[in-house]
């Protein structure tokens, strides 16, 4: 008995839809590669999904340029629209902009310059002493902020010196006050008279003893 036929509409049960979203995928990107070996034809397979996520594949004999090319070519449609047109030129520029520069800077190193006339030498010249100029000028302000800063924690370190010996002199005046009121109490008790004094009394004979 034969499988029952599946009616093609929505899955509308989020699990069942993700589930077979997979099993299906796997199974498109698996006849695109048999079909590419098994024919050598060329093969390119852009899938996303409804989360977003892209799945793709291409035929190792075949880039997705040489692909669009063709497809471009035959079907004489473009798919590209004027602003992805014009993002493309934006991106050309950039790139002939970065082999420019990459040039300045290699002529900058020294390098490469021999091809380089009178003039183009001069105002690389030129270039090179401003950019001495600045980074000189830069040099003598940061020379001159270190020493701004060696000035202050001068000042700084002077300041705290003072307030330490400012602090050593209280307390030796404290300590000296607290001694000579010490040898004063001790004088002061040494000075007092003893308000009574002992008599002694003779050591009489015992007559009875004698007796």
């Amino acid at each position: 008995m034969g499988r029952g036929k599946i009616e093609i509409k929505r899955i509308e049960n989020s699990s069942n839809r993700q589930v077979t979203y997979s099993k299906r995928r796997n199974g498109i990107i698996k006849k695109a590669k048999e079909i590419t070996v098994l024919c050598d034809a060329k093969v390119s397979l852009i899938i996303y999904a409804s989360s977003g996520k892209m799945v793709e594949y291409c035929s190792p004999s075949a880039t997705l340029t040489e692909i669009l090319d063709k497809y471009h070519g035959q079907s004489g449609k473009r798919l590209w629209d004027a602003k992805h047109e014009n993002l493309s030129n934006e991106v050309d520029r950039v790139k002939k902009d970065n082999d420019s520069m990459q040039v300045e800077l290699r002529h900058l190193k020294g390098e490469d310059i021999t091809s380089l006339n009178h003039r183009e030498l001069m105002a690389l010249e030129e270039a090179l002493e401003n950019g001495l100029a600045s980074i000189r000028d830069k040099q003598s302000k940061f020379v001159e902020m270190v020493r701004d800063n060696g000035k202050t924690l001068e000042e700084e370190n002077k300041r705290l010196t003072y307030e330490l010996h400012e602090q050593e002199m209280k307390i030796e005046e404290n300590a000296r006050e607290l001694e000579n009121g010490y040898h004063q109490r001790m004088g002061n008790y040494d000075n007092q008279q003893i308000p009574f004094s002992f008599r002694v009394q003779p050591i009489q004979p015992n007559l009875q003893e004698r007796m």
